[in-house]
Parts: C-alpha cells; structure tokens; sequence
C-alpha cells in the first residue's frame, strides 16, 4: 500500500484475533478502492509535515486563545490541587459542584434559563435528538446539516427528512408535506462556512410548531455580544427550542453544551443515554472552560479582528477566481471537487507552506471534497498578504478553471474580471 500502513506497523508481531469475512471485506475494500484507486496508494489526510514557517489554518481556536495564560493557569492550579477529581458519571454529583456552577454561567451568557454540559458537541447532539424525537416524529435537516445531527435522528429512530441547503421555502415545503417535527440547522456550517438565515426558519417554525433546534458551534465565542452567539444577536432567544455548541472550536477546551428549560435539563440529565452512561468532565476541564468563558466575553478586539480578516480574504480570493460557495464567515472552503484534484491542491498549498484541513467523503459529498481555510484572530496583514500570494500562484497548477465550483461560477469569470484582479489582489488589509 506504498507508505500508508508504515504507521501503523509499530505493534506488527503482537497477536491478534482473526477476524469474519464480512469485517475483513470491509477492511479490504478500504484499501483497495480508497487508498490505491482513487489515493494512488497515499493518503489524503496525511500531506507534507509543517516546517517552521508553515501558516496553520487548520484550528478551530478561532479567537487564538489556545494558549491564553489565563486559561493555562487556571488550568494548571485545578490540576495540581485537585488531580482528576472524583471519577462518575455526572447524574452522581450533587450541590454547587463546578459542573452546575459552569452550567449556569454559560447559560446566562447566552441569554437561556439553563444548559447542560456534554462530553463533547458530538455528544450533545446525539443526546439531544433522541430525547425529543421518536420513530413517529419528522426531522427537518439541511443537507449540509453536521453529521451529529444526523446520526442523532438515527438513533433516536426518527425520520429524517433533507431540505435544501438554507432555503427556508424548501423547508416549508417539506414540513407542509410531511406534518410537524423538528428542525435542525447549523448557525454557521463547517463546511463551507455559510451563515444560517436564521429569522426566515424561526418564522418558519413558528407557523408550522415545530421544534428549532441550532447548532452554534461555528458561531459560539465569534458572533453576537461578547460572543453569546447569533441566535443572541438576532434577538431569537425564545423563538430557538434549544441550541447546542462544541466547546472545542472558539472555546478551545473539550464538552458540548445544551441551552435548555430548567425542566427539560433535569429531564434530560436523567434520561439521555450519553448523559447517564459517561463520566463527567474533569475539574481542570471545567475550570479551563471557567476562565475561557471571562477571556471570550473581553475579546471583542479579537472578533472584530477576526471578522475584518476574514471579510478580506474572502474578498481577494473570490476576486482570484475561487467560488467559496457563499461563506460569510472565518471558515473558508476552496472545492476541488474529486478527492485526486483535493490531494493535487493540498499538495501545492502545503508546498508553500500554507497548511488547511482537508475534508472528504463521509464529511463532504464524494465529488465535492475540499480545503478548508479557517481564519483566526492572529493572523497578520503579512500572513493574510501570503494565502492571497499563494493562492493566485497555484490557480494553474491545481487547474482551477476545471473544478466543477468554478464551473458554476458560470460567466462572472470573465477576462475582464481577470484582468481586474490581477491589478486588485495587492491592496491592503482592512484594519
């Protein structure tokens, strides 16, 4: 398989149970079909290593706090004066224990009455789901909806029914035939970084009485007052049934988080499987998320930062030819299409040094696999300056007139929008 196994060679020697064919297959097939066809015996996932000078645009740390000394400290002391805490399942604490204080914190910070903490977005999602839908319950999900949600309609055994990606009318639609439900969507999707119209589905969900549920991760921390988010911002607090977030994107820790009524969170503490049958978070953990909870609501330099940088390279780099497919946000995608075409692009990026995250099939359509660029707060004029460089330099090289994206671009990439930005890309960076 060329040098894709070489990783995992480390344990050859140890044994091991046989395994049925209907696993070996399956097995098999991932790396005769993937791996050798349609790789060429690499692997997607795993390009060049970064060098010093190497940009990394593949984080989540939106706000660049990762490393915040305040939430390291924090961190820090609540580990060496309290190591790992009490190990168990979170429906066994009691009192003012840091989970239910943190729990009401955040709450409050994103204008709801009370919240759940989760092990992870994922988590919260899959919890949430199955303990507001049945078999007989109809999902609504945009088709570009995170795969959290879908399997949280999977296992909750509910029908899932997609709707076209942010249109509202679609959904109407599909609610008119199918009867009332719940509705999923994502604030900001992952993928390609475009922006819920939020108000249009809320109007929608209240016409019909359907559940709205929103999935904040990509928005919690970036977007709304102090970062409270964009169901904040938009004033939709009593209109969104519940919205869940990962608190490993703006956050930079490790939970999810669940708004909800005082009611449904004692509900849900004691019914949902994940919230029953997995440990709570450590005492560190909460402490960190504690102290990046008081530097997010002070980082309002940092969202604009972020925010005006991200406007920018937009800008220049749809001016270059590149279809973003309508990001209004810090996420970024450059769509090659086929995953050989992605692997050609990852390749020229890396090369100059400008690292993304790749996504493919299952996370993206097989033929629209992509890279994806995500901005954050600490990037410089000069760094922002060196993506546009790069990105104008390997248009060629990566073919970017066949990608099907720019195909749908259409007529807008004329000769004489090209002339344009070849004169237009080296303007400066808005403050």
């Amino acid at each position: 398989m060329k040098n894709v196994l070489d990783p995992l060679k480390q344990g050859q020697g140890y044994p091991h149970a046989a395994l049925p064919d209907f696993v070996t297959s399956r097995v098999e097939r991932y790396f005769h079909d993937r791996v050798q066809q349609t790789w060429g015996g690499g692997h997607i996932m795993r390009g060049r290593l970064p060098g010093a000078d190497a940009l990394h645009l593949s984080s989540n740390d939106y706000l660049a706090i990762a490393r915040h000394p305040d939430i390291i400290n924090r961190t820090a002391d609540t580990l060496y004066a309290d190591g790992n805490g009490l190990l168990m399942s979170a429906v066994f604490l009691r009192g003012d224990c840091p989970l239910s204080l943190f729990e009401n914190r955040l709450a409050r910070f994103m204008h709801a009455e009370a919240g759940v903490l989760c092990q992870s977005g994922y988590a919260a999602n899959i919890g949430l789901i199955p303990a507001i839908a049945t078999a007989q319950t109809p999902v609504y999900l945009d088709m570009m909806a995170h795969m959290s949600l879908w399997e949280g309609v999977r296992i909750a055994g509910a029908t899932a029914i997609a709707f076209r990606h942010n249109d509202a009318s679609h959904l109407e639609q599909q609610i008119a035939r199918h009867g009332q439900g719940v509705v999923l969507v994502d604030s900001i999707y992952s993928t390609n970084g475009s922006v819920c119209p939020l108000v249009e589905f809320a109007d929608v969900c209240e016409r019909h009485a359907c559940v709205f549920v929103v999935d904040e991760s990509h928005s919690l921390g970036t977007h709304g007052p102090h970062g409270a988010g964009l169901v904040v911002e938009l004033g939709l607090e009593s209109r969104v049934a519940f919205r869940t977030a990962s608190l490993a994107k703006a956050f930079a820790g490790r939970a999810g988080f669940i708004t909800a009524a005082a009611d449904f969170q004692e509900y849900f503490k004691y019914s949902a499987n994940p919230s029953i049958f997995s440990s709570t978070l450590l005492p560190h953990e909460f402490s960190g998320l504690d102290a990046t909870l008081s530097v997010i609501e002070e980082s309002d330099e940092r969202r604009a930062r972020l925010a005006s940088s991200a406007a920018w390279l937009r800008e220049r780099l749809t001016e270059l030819g590149y279809n973003l497919n309508g990001s209004e946000s810090q996420i970024i995608a450059l769509e090659a299409g086929t995953e050989q075409r992605t692997i050609v692009l990852r390749d020229a990026l890396e090369a100059r040094g400008i690292f993304g995250s790749v996504f493919c099939a299952p996370a993206t359509p097989r033929n629209r696999a992509l890279i994806r660029l995500s901005a954050h707060a600490a990037l410089t004029d000069a760094e922002l300056e060196r993506v546009v460089s790069v990105c104008r330099d390997i248009r060629s090289e990566v073919e970017l007139d066949t990608w099907p994206s720019t195909r749908r671009l259409g007529d807008e990439l004329s000769p004489r929008r090209r002339s344009r930005e070849r004169t237009g890309a080296d303007s400066a960076v808005a403050a």
